[in-house]
Parts: C-alpha cells; structure tokens; sequence
C-alpha cells in the first residue's frame, strides 16, 4: 500500500492548534479506512522569520514538491510587517505550486445557526470557485513620485486568456457534475471592461462545450446582496482573485463563521494545499477555544483529492454532525475546548457513533 505524503505546516497563532485536531482526525480516518499517509512538518511563518530571517526555502519548496498534498494553518505575526508572509509564504506556494484554484464550498449544515433570519440548510449549498494566480494579486504596479503631494500609485489586474480559460472550465465540469448543473460569472463589467470583457467572452466560449449547464451573470456587489437575500439562487459561482476573496468571506458568515470555513488551493494537475481560511486568530492562541472544524474540513477536502472519497464523506459528515451539536461556531463560545471538538470528530470518524451525546 502506497502512503500519502503530507506536507503539514502548522503556521502561527492558532494554526498548531487546529493542525493538530485536523492530524488526530486524519489518523482516525487512515485507520477506519485502510490507508496510510506520512505526514513531514515544515516550520514555517512569522516565528521562523524573526528566528532566521527564511519564510520560503528552496528545500521548503523541493518537499512540497514532492508531498502528493498540503495541510497548511496559518502564517501571520504582530511583529512581521504585513505582506511579507501573505507574499514571500501563501502566494509563493501558490505560484511555484501552480494552484491556480481556490475552492471554497459554502455550506450551512443542520443546526448550525446563520446570520440569515430564517434561512435553511438547504438554502445554502453552493460553491465558489476563484482563479488564484492572478488579478490584483500578481503583484503589478508603479509608484510615480513616492512620498511627494503628486504621488501616483497603480495596482495592476492582471489577467491572461490562459489563465481564466482554464479557471472558467474547472467551474464548468464542477457544475456539470453537481445536481442543479448551474454556474454563475461574478464580475465588473459595466466598469472594469477590458479584465471583465475577457472573462466574459472566455466564460461565452467554454459555455459552448457544456450545452448541459444553465449559465448566468452576476456584477459582484448584486452577488453580495443575493448571497444574503436569496443564498439558494447559487450552486457554482466563478470568479476572479480579489472578489473570490471578498465573497468568499461573506459566504463564510453566511454558513455560520470561519470557524467552519474550509478551503483549498488547487492545482488539479499536481500538488494541492488544503487549509482553514480564519487566519492565525490573534488572542486565541493557547486558550483551547478556537474551533479546529474549518481544518478538519479542509482534511475532508483533502482526502477527497487524494482519491479517499469514502474517507472524505466520513470526515465530512462528522464535521457536519458535530457543527450541528454546537451552542455556536465562534471561537470562546463553542462551549467546549478544541480538542474535544477534535476528539468526538476522530471518535465518529472511528466508530459511526452519533454525535447527538452531550459536550
């Protein structure tokens, strides 16, 4: 029997914490259902830097290379300036990694309470699909008298036919393989018309090839308004790097917090890297109160691409039954510690118990 490899960066903050309850979880499933994975841990994020000076080695990235997936926490500190581990640590994994998707499944599971009056579980079941190499986040852009009253700066959204076509037809053979067969373009493109125009006639053209998925378009500030107002009108959204990263903040309150937020950096074609959204949670770290669900959910993801279908469903209904059974999702409010939740997750995982016993 083959081992997966797993790349395993537990991060900063938070991100030992819930990695740890994602491993126990992931070590249930090996063991309910017959598979074996060896799990190499890599240091990095803001304590490595202050120690070394390193975020991203080439060794770092000849590992990951290797490892068949990702298990990533978070990276961030109050003593590093913002964006040398969100760009030299998360976006450098993307870009040498290639992964060019970022997957986030929104779902509110059954007595899980969301901010929404009245809304049900089946009203909220979509998936957002974001192109994740490009746009606003490749890194473009100019300063034009720095520090002076006549200071220009430009950002630059960069976005390439190669990149979106490919981006757009992963969102189609999702779609074409869910129940509803619908996919939704989120965009700009009553004002941002050369970026927009491009998704929208790449988005027409790939339609072509999926006679049998209903298609529509959505400016991304109605998106917003329609993810609260009406949830169930989305199964596939697709959509750029920064509104991916907008709604998909939102579509996380919306399913009851990012306690339960998992996500996925993708590339289909090779290494993939699978992670809660929440971020290193400041203040939290050390307490036993964050909610490690998103990281295990992101392990359901994660075996789910590994080829361990059975073993990702399992995970993932244990999530949900355990989301189900907590008084809230929010970190300090759980009523019970992280590894407790991680336990009883591991324990149905093992055994199919119910999760209706008491915490």
């Amino acid at each position: 029997m083959t081992a997966h490899r797993i790349a395993v960066v537990p991060g900063d903050g938070t991100g030992p914490e819930v990695i740890s309850e994602a491993v126990k979880v992931l070590e249930a499933a090996a063991n309910a259902f017959g598979f074996e994975f060896d799990a190499t841990a890599y240091d990095l994020g803001g304590e490595r830097y202050i120690r070394t000076g390193e975020t991203l080695t080439g060794p770092d990235l000849d590992g990951f290379k290797q490892s068949d997936a990702i298990l990533f926490g978070a990276v961030g500190h109050p003593d590093v300036p913002p964006g040398i581990l969100e760009q030299d640590i998360i976006i450098r994994i993307r870009r040498e990694l290639d992964q060019y998707i970022n997957l986030r499944p929104i779902k509110l599971h059954s007595g899980v309470r969301s901010p929404l009056a009245d809304v049900r579980p089946q009203d909220v079941d979509f998936v957002v699909v974001r192109e994740n190499s490009e746009g606003l986040y490749a890194g473009k852009g100019s300063f034009t008298a720095k520090g002076s009253p006549f200071e220009v700066a430009v950002q630059e959204s960069v976005n390439t036919h190669f990149a979106v076509e490919r981006c757009v037809r992963f969102a189609f053979e999702l779609a074409a393989n869910r129940p509803r067969r619908h996919l939704t373009l989120c965009g700009k493109t009553n004002i941002m018309t050369y970026s927009w125009d491009l998704w929208a006639r790449v988005f027409s053209d790939v339609a072509a090839d999926y006679p049998d998925v209903d298609t529509d378009y959505t400016h991304v500030d109605a998106t917003c308004l329609w993810m609260v107002e009406d949830p169930g009108r989305f199964d596939v959204i697709v959509t750029d790097n920064m509104f991916g990263d907008i709604i998909t903040d939102l579509g996380a309150a919306i399913q009851g917090g990012l306690g339960i937020a998992a996500g996925a950096n993708m590339n289909p074609e090779g290494v993939s890297m699978f992670e809660p959204i929440g971020g290193t949670a400041p203040g939290f770290e050390g307490t036993g109160q964050i909610n490690p669900l998103a990281a295990i959910g992101s392990v359901a993801m994660m075996l789910t691409v590994l080829g361990e279908i059975d073993a990702g469903d399992a995970v993932e209904d244990a999530v949900a039954k355990i989301a189900g059974s907590l008084p809230s999702l929010q970190a300090g409010q759980m009523g019970t510690s992280t590894s407790d939740v991680g336990n009883r997750v591991a324990e149905i995982v093992s055994a199919g118990q119910s999760a209706e016993m008491p915490l």
